[in-house]
């Protein structure tokens, strides 16, 4: 009961307009983050800009600072200091339904609706069958609907546990593509998924989202590898912003060091 509420969901002064974010261009200024008043800082002062249409990769050791910076996209923490601005507006100002709904996410931890796969998709109807057949096939989904009887009336239980984790992260990847988000978040989002899957997720990024701007929390070298800038964190401080090529190039560069662990690790388990 004494937990503090989350800001308004709409904010009536101040509405972002239909089609935003048109560019996704992204600044995040002095951003400073903690999560309670009396603890220290777990973000500290952030500068940097995303241009629209990058692909950025968030990287670090445990406890770097990757998902607050996630958080704070989605304003599930307030910054304390700084701010974050899309295309020109400062987040902070808007409504969180306004914030979080022009933003796309594909989580770690998928789940799907109690219903129906077609309202799996496009829980507020605002679709034509058409158009979410087309996402179907956009999101290699052809083959897994078509083999059940219902097609798109078919099942899901709570929380989608009659479909596979593979299978769910095709789902929200077929929300994001409906709704053609500008912003797209990839929270781990392949981390609990076989290889093959984990292929076909980063092959219809690629090509599906390559208009878009993409923010990617990941420990898989290979998501990365499809991203064109790098995002090193260290203890909440960025350490190196710069493309994937000239950071393995430099010698103690955080993200070769991580890549070179990620390959050391993988070959010593197929040993």
């Amino acid at each position: 009961m004494d937990i503090q509420s989350e800001a308004a969901a709409v904010v009536e002064e101040i509405r972002a307009s239909a089609d935003w974010p048109q560019d996704g261009n992204m600044e995040l200024r002095d951003l400073k983050i903690r999560y309670r008043k009396d603890t220290a800082f777990v973000l500290h002062e952030i500068t940097c800009k995303f241009e629209g249409g990058d692909k950025i990769g968030i990287v670090g050791q445990t406890e770097s600072g990757k998902t607050t910076l996630i958080d704070a996209l989605f304003r599930l923490v307030e910054p304390a200091e700084g701010k974050i601005i899309i295309d020109s507006v400062g987040i902070s100002t808007l409504g969180l339904h306004d914030l979080r709904s022009c933003l796309g996410i594909i989580p770690q931890d998928p789940t799907l609706f109690q219903g129906t796969i077609r309202y799996s998709l496009d829980p507020l109807g605002q679709y034509l069958d058409q158009q979410i057949w087309e996402v179907r096939d956009k999101c290699q989904l052809r083959e897994s609907v078509q083999k059940k009887e219902q097609g798109l009336d078919s099942s899901a239980v709570e929380d989608g546990s009659n479909w596979s984790m593979g299978q769910r992260h095709l789902f929200y990847l077929g929300r994001a593509l409906l709704r053609r988000h500008r912003i797209l978040v990839l929270d781990e989002a392949t981390a609990s998924i076989d290889s093959a899957t984990d292929a076909d997720i980063r092959q219809t990024i690629k090509n599906a989202f390559r208009d878009c701007s993409i923010i990617a929390r990941a420990h898989k070298i290979p998501v990365l590898m499809i991203l064109n800038m790098m995002l090193s964190l260290t203890d909440g401080r960025v350490m190196e912003f710069d493309k994937p090529a000239k950071l393995m190039e430099t010698e103690g560069s955080l993200f070769r060091e991580l890549v070179k662990e990620y390959w050391s690790h993988t070959s010593n388990s197929n040993i």
